[in-house]
């Protein structure tokens, strides 16, 4: 019998009434484990009314009792984080050590969320006119969607709902559906840590559930991250209907590696961010841009150390894991088809790896693909998986030419040990999100994550203070209180007559 994951609403499941569902998979077997609810237009809307009727009385709630429970709710990660990382592991298939990661720096936001007494503070000038004040104050904007993918259902929820709660707005989050059971694990955490009913909620399925968050009036902000044309159609769609909207989009993240790089160093930052969670996130390098005669000694380097990478079940001594779904490695192993088809030279082929896991797992291996031109698929679209192509060009401004003329400007790295090289760089480069000699340059929970071109739609990022801005307005307030000389006004004090 196979487990089902209902929606939840008012600290509680809901089964809703679509009686719709879709199965989970465990990556690393083929087995499909449970089945999540797909909500109807009526399940979405009791989820989103839900969350409605707990905006006014969680916004009135004061800054110190939200506080209380966002420190509660911390503390309750830290303990049982292992759990976290143990469904991320059954549904996606990254190994332990990954998923724990990912939790790690999810809770990053929900520490820089515990600060925001501070980070709601507003400006005051007394006097602006004779005995007029003028004050500012920043307030929630209500009930807030959030809308992530598979490949981090913990982290990239986290990085928004923290922020969204902690300004005093109510929350829907939409997981993707084909590793749902961290939503449902948060919301019993944030249950237990104080937070009333209706402030955090889960809402799962698939377009039905995505297009009434994106137009119900109810619903005031949508956060998304994804694909690049959904994400299009996000922002398109939910501004048209008077929503604000953050929506990140795809990627195709480029390296350079310089001639005076020191190698090794450049080669160990390949293999991490090329095969770290079997290549499934927005800021992996898929592209190492060789520059002059370095090509041959790098990817010899690359090759050796990416051939020791063991691939198996994520909860075994494994080094990556199996790719989300087999449509999805198939789709993968394709496209490193059509390099091979197109020229390129697989340098090490994951196509025929050997994993340690189930025999119907969705297995692709570290693949290494070098002589890769622009013009070749594996290189212009972006691939979300284990695959690492290797651009061979003469100098830094071919390098930078490729950087810039790409459609996405998600993150970037160079790599290099002339000081005067990185500094044009990090001006010259047309990328939200830049790295020196660091390969996944993810900023920190205070600085904000989001990149530019065809990578980002919105004017906001991710987390940090663009966060704080995001899920809350400004209001300024202009005020004049009449003193008791004004026209023996009577304010109610003692008089001596």
């Amino acid at each position: 019998m196979t487990n089902t994951i209902t929606h939840w609403l008012n600290n509680a499941p809901f089964a809703g009434s679509s009686g719709a569902t879709a199965p989970v998979t465990n990556p690393a077997t083929g087995v499909v484990t449970g089945e999540v609810a797909l909500a109807n237009v009526d399940d979405a809307r009791a989820v989103i009314d839900a969350a409605a009727a707990a905006f006014p009385g969680w916004r009135d709630t004061s800054l110190a009792k939200r506080v209380q429970v966002l420190f509660r709710f911390r503390e309750l990660i830290n303990e049982r984080k292992e759990e976290l990382a143990a469904i991320i592991t059954a549904e996606h298939g990254k190994v332990l050590s990954d998923a724990l990661g990912e939790v790690t720096r999810g809770q990053e936001v929900v520490e820089f969320a515990c600060g925001i007494p501070h980070l709601l503070k507003g400006g005051f000038t007394e006097n602006a006119s004779t005995k007029v004040d003028v004050f500012s104050i920043r307030q929630p904007v209500g009930v807030c969607g959030v809308i992530s993918p598979f490949n981090f259902p913990a982290m990239v929820p986290m990085w928004f709902f923290p922020i969204a709660i902690a300004a005093g707005n109510t929350v829907v989050i939409k997981p993707s559906e084909k590793d749902p059971s961290a939503a449902n694990w948060t919301a019993e955490l944030w249950k237990e840590a104080g937070l009333p009913d209706g402030v955090f909620n889960v809402l799962h399925g698939d377009k039905t559930a995505v297009d009434e968050l994106l137009t119900n009036p109810t619903v005031k902000a949508v956060s998304f991250v994804g694909s690049t044309p959904i994400a299009q159609y996000v922002y398109a769609t939910g501004t048209a209907n008077g929503k604000r909207v953050q929506a990140l989009g795809g990627a195709k993240n480029h390296a350079i590696v310089l001639p005076d790089a020191d190698l090794d160093l450049a080669a160990d930052a390949m293999v991490n961010a090329g095969f770290g969670s079997a290549g499934e996130r927005c800021m992996a390098i898929s592209a190492c841009v060789a520059v002059g005669p370095i090509a041959d000694d790098l990817v010899a380097k690359i090759s050796e150390r990416a051939a020791t990478i063991k691939t198996g079940d994520g909860t075994k001594d494994s080094d990556m894991g199996p790719l989300v779904t087999k449509a999805h490695r198939d789709k993968v192993a394709a496209y490193v088809d059509a390099g091979e088809e197109a020229g390129a030279k697989v340098v090490l082929d994951g196509r025929t790896v050997k994993a340690d896991g189930g025999e119907n797992g969705f297995w692709l291996g570290p693949t290494l693909l070098d002589n890769v031109t622009p013009d070749m698929t594996v290189y212009t679209d972006e691939i979300f998986g284990p695959v690492l192509s290797v651009l061979r060009v003469e100098t830094y401004d071919e390098a930078m030419a490729l950087i810039n003329s790409n459609p996405y400007g998600n993150g970037t790295a160079i790599f290099t040990n002339d000081g005067g090289a990185a500094r044009r760089f990090q001006n010259e480069v047309e990328v939200g999100m830049v790295g020196i000699n660091v390969p996944i340059p993810v900023p920190m929970a205070y600085f904000s994550f989001g990149g530019w071109k065809a990578s980002l739609f919105g004017d906001s990022h991710a987390h940090g203070m663009d966060g704080v801005q995001f899920f809350t307005r400004q209001k300024a307030v202009t005020s004049r209180w009449l003193d008791p000389s004004h026209g023996g006004l009577n304010l109610g004090f003692p008089q001596n007559a």
